[in-house]
């Protein structure tokens, strides 16, 4: 967004109290970030080479997904504009005209490798099969004025590469939804469709949901935003092109949709930052998408004007941290940082972020445009929502800062795989907030932020391996897991945690069942910053303070006695200890971790830990011990706030599970 558009575009304070953007603004985003895809492209526009990492699938692939995921930008931009023959709106339906038909032309020079089928081992490209989707999809949104543009032999030319992606199988999870949105299309404008049947594919997806609008990403307990950007939409999506939207399951949809927007508002702070928590979040506004086509249906629990509201607030986060500013976007989250995304993504993968402008297909005067903006969740101040199918409890406190608490998602295997997936601490970790990122590289590898970690000899920390049993109840979440360690499941041992919350601080109480005595560690928030971060210890914790003044401390409450002398009779470790990494995190190129270490028993061992997270307090360790009282009596647990709210639970009974920890096979792995 060019540096002029404060001046050349004003803030509207009536309408948008909350942000002061409108339509104007959103338009000139998406002008701006499509001509930077223009500003890169080939003669005939299918192979645009943006700066930026290539896969190893090359760079036709690449510049296949530039023009793919860029077009759903595009797309809403063109089909709600009231004035189809503005200058910005011509470019961008004779550019993406053009590149549709150059890369959708078998021999032409720019023409796109065709996918096949996700069936191992790979005979070629299956990404193709997601472009297409991603394709129909914008077609599908542009169709009044793109698709009707075309002749009938071009049309005729991009039915043919879509139908070909349409009989494409696909992996068991999201990608299930991309043969159906080419399927979908082509039976929306009465193309031949025989021989593709893709409403299997639909069934598979709906019975993955779990409740409160959200599914799982396949059969695997996999829960992010793929539900926002992926799911929700090419659902929405493909009850609409196959006429379906009023049949039980196109209303069944809207449902969880409706679901889906009531509990996503609550992952919004009130400065617009997104919670950061699963993989592809290099994806950034495409979180968006699933509240524009609730709000096109009439499905959605927001009004209009908190629709707006949460929309425009995102988009001005990514924006005032310079995201598409005058270059084309970025593998990051608000700056460049590859460490956070997959090694499928390319280039151009970054533009899936246009489907969060989806709202721009809309006109100018729907009450999604026209209403004044109303606040939000974290704009009314503190709030707590579970989230009981996914294992999740969202907080705000009066800050705006949105912390959760997670005790569902894992991404993980037992017993682990020979490769550690690099999304893993998008998942593993107890606590994601809109304001920290978890670490990645060297302080994965550590595996400290938001984590208990038993230590072997040399001071190598377990992972959160694959949860057995979570359960939320109230305020209240918890969940077991087998500590796995150098990818072997530790045999006999089992945690299981539970987290309450108050205010900015919460409290994780641990029940760790081993046969044999462990080093432990528990790590609190990761904070970051551009330059070195000001950190320290006391008695019983430690803190660091990150970009505005943003604090995370851990004070241990219960079960931290000082760590015992190593077996060479050398002196017992801090007790506390701040981790400062670099490059390690998608905040800040410098960042820290504050931490307790102490020891377990042989049986059963309780420890609890207060995690402070707040932005703009003084370090005063006194004043965090004094927001709470704990009392402990064997494995049950009393939590009283100074706020005169109390929890109580039972780690041995809170998590109902079949109490047996893992077992070693003959070479020692875990069965």
């Amino acid at each position: 967004m060019r540096e002029d558009i404060s001046t050349t575009i004003a803030m509207d304070p009536v309408l948008s109290p909350f942000t002061g953007w409108g339509r104007a603004r959103w338009e000139a985003v998406a002008d701006d970030w499509l001509g930077q895809v223009r500003r890169h492209a080939s003669a005939e526009g299918a192979l645009p080479r943006l700066p930026g990492r290539i896969t190893g699938d090359g760079v036709r692939r690449e510049g296949m997904e530039a023009v793919g995921r860029s077009f759903l930008l595009a797309a809403p931009r063109i089909a709600g504009a009231a004035d189809p023959a503005e200058p910005a709106v011509q470019e961008h339906l004779e550019y993406y005209s053009r590149a549709l038909l150059a890369g959708t032309r078998p021999g032409g020079a720019e023409e796109w490798p065709r996918g096949v089928s996700c069936r191992l081992p790979l005979t070629g490209i299956t990404n193709s099969i997601v472009e297409a989707a991603n394709i129909a999809f914008s077609l599908h949104v542009s169709r009044e004025r793109l698709w009707a543009g075309l002749t009938r032999p071009e049309q005729l030319q991009i039915a043919e590469w879509l139908r070909h992606h349409a009989r494409c199988e696909v992996w068991q999870n999201n990608w299930q939804l991309f043969p159906a949105m080419a399927e979908g299309f082509l039976r929306s404008v009465g193309e031949d469709v025989r021989g593709v049947q893709t409403h299997r594919n639909v069934a598979r997806v709906e019975s993955w949901y779990l409740g409160d609008g959200w599914y799982t990403d396949g059969p695997e307990h996999a829960v992010d935003y793929y539900n926002a950007w992926a799911i929700h939409p090419y659902l929405w999506a493909w009850y609409r092109m196959t006429d379906a939207v009023h049949t039980p399951e196109g209303q069944r949809h809207l449902e969880r949709l409706h679901d889906f927007t009531a509990s996503q508002a609550h992952m919004v702070a009130a400065d617009g930052s997104l919670l950061h928590q699963g993989r592809s979040l290099t994806y950034r506004t495409a979180a968006l998408a699933a509240f524009w086509c609730a709000d096109a249906s009439g499905a959605s629990a927001l009004t209009p004007g908190q629709t707006r509201r949460l929309a425009s607030g995102a988009l001005a986060r990514f924006t005032a941290h310079g995201v598409g500013v005058d270059a084309p976007l970025t593998l990051g989250w608000y700056d460049a940082f590859e460490p956070m995304c997959q090694d499928y993504s390319g280039f151009g993968s970054p533009y899936l972020a246009g489907i969060g402008f989806l709202g721009l297909a809309q006109p100018a005067t729907a009450s999604v445009w026209t209403a004044v903006e109303e606040a939000l969740p974290a704009d009314r101040g503190a709030f707590t929502v579970p989230v009981e199918p996914v294992g999740w409890v969202l907080r705000a406190a009066d800050d705006g800062i949105v912390r959760m608490a997670n005790h569902g998602s894992d991404h993980a295997t037992l017993p682990v795989g020979e490769d550690e997936d690099r999304d893993d601490p998008h998942y593993a970790k107890f606590a994601y907030s809109t304001h920290t990122a978890p670490g990645t590289g060297a302080a994965w590898e550590d595996a400290i932020d938001s984590h208990l970690a038993l230590l072997d000899d040399e001071g190598a920390g377990s992972r959160r391996s694959a949860l057995r049993a979570m359960r939320v109840e109230g305020e209240l979440a918890g969940s077991v897991h087998v500590p796995q360690l150098h990818r072997r499941a530790l045999p006999g041992t089992a945690v299981t945690t539970v987290t309450a919350g108050d205010g900015t601080a919460e409290v994780r109480a641990h029940l760790v069942q081993t046969d044999r005595p462990w080093p432990m560690r528990e790590g609190g928030w990761m904070v970051a910053d551009d330059r070195g971060l000001p950190a320290g210890v006391f008695e019983d914790g430690a803190w660091a303070q990150g970009r505005d003044g943003l604090l995370a401390a851990v004070i241990g409450l219960h079960g931290w006695d000082a760590p015992e002398p190593g077996a060479a009779g050398g002196e017992a470790p801090e007790r506390a200890q701040v981790f400062a990494y670099r490059d390690a995190n998608a905040m800040g190129s410098h960042s820290a971790t504050p931490s307790l270490r102490g020891r377990t028993g042989t049986g059963d061992t309780v420890v609890v830990t207060l995690h402070v997270l707040e932005r703009g307090g003084a370090v005063d360790p006194q004043s965090w011990r004094d927001r709470v009282r704990v009392h402990v009596d064997r494995t049950h647990v009393r939590v009283d706030w100074a706020s005169g709210r109390r929890a109580e639970f039972d780690l041995a009974t809170f998590v109902p599970w079949d109490g047996h920890p893992g077992l070693t096979g003959p070479r020692g792995e875990a069965r």
